[in-house]
Order: C-alpha cells, then structure tokens, then sequence
C-alpha cells in the first residue's frame, strides 16, 4: 500500500466525527445523479451513461465550523421499475438533493413526485432540501432548457411549503461548475434543522 494513502487512512481512523447525517440523492433516470456525486467526490467523470441499479452510496467526512461530519450520500436509480427497490433506502435521511435536466421538461415536472417518495418512506418527515438543475453547460446550445426563472420559483414554493430556506443551484457535472455547493449548503442546513430540534426537544423537556 502506498506509503501517503496509508498515513491518510489511519489519520481518518483517529478523526473524531461528531455528526454522521444521510442525504439523498433523487430525480429521474439521467440526470446526472451519479455524475454529480462522483465529481463532488473527485471522481472522473463518465461520458457514457451507467445505470444505477437500485441505490449506490459513498461517504465524505466535511468540517463545518467546529463539527467533523459524516454524510452518507445515497444515489438513487431514477427509473419506474426500481421504486420498490428505492423505497427502502429512504428512511433516515436527513436531507435531500432533487435533481433535474435543464434539457428534460419531464425530469423537472417529476420533482414532486419525488418529494412524495421521499416523504412516504421517510415517516412523512419534511426535511432540508436543495433544488438542482444539472446539464448548465448545454444551455446555449441545441437543446431547448428550461428556464432559471423557473427552477427558483420553484425553490421558492418549496421554502415556503416546507419551511427550510431551498435554493436553487445549477450546475455541470461533466465540468464540475458548482458541484460543492450544493453539499455543502445542504449539510449546513441540516446541522441547522438538527440543532434546532434538540433545542425544542430541550424547551418541550424532552431531553
């Protein structure tokens, strides 16, 4: 084994994590679920698309402020014919990444049926989410996008119906442009909701 690589696993093994949260990664078949958490990961990016077959998942320690944490990231097949599959890796998440095609109309309608999913197999529990429009680097080219506009309104209803603060983000897996910033503000934002409850569960006299 490499010398540096082995230093850097029992440097991980010695981290303290104080926090370990599982997001999701959801949308229709692709739309670059999987190349987003690869380059978020620092992985090659692939030209040729690979099926998910039911659920994938990987994991990335993330200091924010003075917290070690753990997200578990699950990716989601898109396709009709893994939903029974799917429904069982729902429970527990923490926080979610809905994902859709610039150039797909149909990936963008289908997000609400997404958060149904989600929420039908999460103990109806509403939970943080980011709002992702992937392919931007086919916007000017021949394909027909859908508008910006469109995915921040959007992100808007969603605030307002679920209570977090959603954003909307675009970004280019195949180029990498903006594929942090969605994690990162994600788990930021579950660290907040996680903070607050332990808050009211200490108010309610529960802890």
């Amino acid at each position: 084994m490499n010398g540096l690589l082995f230093i850097s696993i029992i440097n991980l093994m010695k981290m303290k994590i104080d926090k370990t949260y599982k997001i999701t990664l959801i949308g229709d078949g692709a739309v670059g679920k999987t190349s987003i958490r690869r380059s978020y990961l620092g992985e090659t990016f692939k030209g040729n698309y690979s099926l998910t077959l039911g659920s994938d998942f990987a994991t990335k320690i993330l200091q924010v402020g003075d917290l070690n944490t753990n997200m578990i990231i699950w990716d989601l097949a898109g396709q009709p014919r893994f939903k029974a599959v799917r429904e069982g890796f729902y429970r527990g998440t923490k926080g979610a990444l809905l994902v859709f095609d610039v150039t797909r109309k149909d990936t963008y309608e289908n997000i609400p049926r997404w958060i149904m999913e989600l929420l039908n197999n999460n103990q109806k529990r509403k939970v943080p989410m980011i709002l992702i429009g992937n392919k931007s680097d086919l916007r000017g080219s021949l394909y027909k996008t859908i508008p910006s506009e469109h995915g921040e309104n959007y992100a808007k209803e969603l605030s307002l119906w679920s209570g977090y603060d959603v954003p909307y983000i675009e970004t280019s897996a195949k180029f990498g442009d903006n594929v942090d910033q969605p994690f990162e503000t994600l788990i930021k934002q579950i660290i907040k909701a996680d903070q607050m409850e332990t808050i009211t569960s200490y108010l309610q006299g529960e802890l």
